[in-house]
């Protein structure tokens, strides 16, 4: 409607009635209309704000229960990788000191899978997005590391079935008793860089050498079969045993050879006499253990039968810097 008022004349001395003009009026109501919009709006937001509906605060228990869960299924990985991490501990154990094998490599353990992020799309999520990708790679991480141990579990297993046969071929005793030393035992000559007795100069020394008399028997340190009876190089008259496994030992230097190439021996059995035939300086027995083909301390493989004092001073001998026989 449009707004009339009495305007004050003072020409006239008399109050003149002025009619509103059209465009004066619906200005005032566009001005009305925005205002209360405005206003409504406003209410609104503060009211979404800080009044949410029930199907909101409904929500909001729900991801605050749910964020509230992934605290302590964290926490609970923590707890579960640290028994599989004793777990672990206790397999290597198993391989080492039971078996004689190389326990699988921490690396595989912790299972490297660099390269693409698997979990991008879940870290864009707002608010827990980082959250829920960390757990969903501690839950992978932590399959790939249970399957691992499954399978370790396995061949666990198929070594314990086959444990007799492979305790009693594994070399595991001295190839010289210790009543048929004829000289102290500091007096060995151990595994690693040793002066060398003809060429005078330090060489890596790749076995054990028992000094003894001439005609000491020597006796296999495990059950296997014979690959070689005769003459090797330096190593003058050698049998070498091969004992499954990964496992061969070799006896160098022998005055002479009681098996053939291909006979099986058990373990103790008499396979040659002490001698000094090859590049040897002296009556010893050079004794080496191989490993995969490769040549390890052999005195780790010389405990069987003796005690913990007996063991420890043969360590301590082998380890002592002096000069070799060989």
């Amino acid at each position: 409607m449009r707004r009339e008022k009495f305007v004050f004349n003072k020409q006239t001395l008399q109050y003149d009635r002025v009619i509103e003009p059209l465009r004066y009026t619906i200005l005032r109501g566009f001005a009305f209309c925005g205002a209360a919009v405005f206003t409504a709006i406003l209410m609104m937001m503060v009211v979404h704000a800080y009044f949410p509906s029930p199907g909101e605060r409904l929500l909001s228990q729900e991801n605050d229960i749910l964020r509230s869960q992934i605290e302590n299924t964290n926490e609970e990985l923590t707890a579960m990788a640290d028994v599989l991490e004793s777990i672990q501990d206790r397999d290597s154990a198993i391989y080492r000191m039971m078996f004689r094998e190389e326990p699988i490599d921490r690396d595989v353990w912790r299972g490297g899978r660099g390269g693409h992020d698997a979990y991008a799309d879940l870290r864009e999520l707002p608010r827990s997005g980082e959250k829920i990708a960390n757990l969903r790679s501690r839950l992978d991480d932590l399959k790939h590391r249970l399957d691992l141990q499954s399978r370790s579990l396995d061949d666990v297993t198929t070594m314990i079935v086959n444990k007799e046969d492979r305790i009693a071929s594994v070399p595991s005793i001295k190839p010289i008793r210790s009543d048929q030393f004829n000289r102290k035992i500091e007096n060995l000559s151990g595994f690693g860089m040793r002066m060398h007795p003809i060429h005078g100069v330090p060489k890596m020394h790749y076995g054990i050498d028992f000094n003894c008399r001439k005609g000491t028997p020597i006796q296999a340190s495990g059950k296997g079969k014979v690959v070689w009876a005769g003459n090797r190089g330096d190593y003058g008259k050698c049998v070498i045993i091969d004992h499954g496994y990964g496992f061969k030992s070799l006896y160098g230097h022998m005055s002479e050879i009681l098996v053939k190439n291909g006979a099986q021996v058990e373990r103790g059995a008499k396979i040659g006499l002490v001698g000094s035939t090859g590049g040897s300086t002296g009556d010893h027995l050079h004794y080496e253990v191989h490993k995969d083909g490769k040549q390890v301390d052999p005195i780790q493989f010389c405990y069987d039968g003796l005690s913990t004092e007996e063991y420890a001073q043969l360590v301590n001998a082998s380890k002592v810097s002096n000069k070799s026989w060989d």
